[in-house]
């Protein structure tokens, strides 16, 4: 039985930010593949970003973050559309890793706060 729509929250918070990504692996065709690419959006458990490999779901990937050097084994969680770019491709990591992407991730009462914030300094 699946859970209702409501119940599937994210378990991290989304940033749309193109960060350089080095995704190794095999493709759809047992032949391994290494490419360079950027992120589309990153969060504490994966990435989306843009491959010209064709991948399977369920593949196994090694995503490295070239600022850092730091390598995340993962598997890809979807599938997107094709573009000039290459395949939408969404992974997770096997491991959650919040620091990977040397992101900040804004706590679950972000938009509270900031809607506050600014209320406050436009009545100032």
């Amino acid at each position: 039985m699946t859970a209702p729509l409501e119940e599937n929250k994210r378990r991290s918070s989304r940033v749309f930010i193109k960060l350089p990504a080095l995704v190794a692996g095999k493709n759809a065709d047992g032949r391994s593949f290494r490419e360079t690419t950027e992120t589309i959006v990153v969060n504490a458990h994966g990435a989306l970003f843009h491959l010209q490999a064709p991948l399977a779901m369920g593949a196994i990937v090694v995503v490295t973050n070239p600022a850092t050097l730091e390598d995340q084994e993962s598997r890809v969680v979807y599938i997107g559309g094709n573009s000039e770019r290459g395949q939408r491709i969404g992974i997770e990591f096997l491991t959650p890793a919040p620091r990977f992407w040397g992101v900040e991730f804004p706590p679950a009462d972000w938009p509270a706060k900031a809607s506050s914030a600014s209320s406050t300094s436009s009545s100032a």
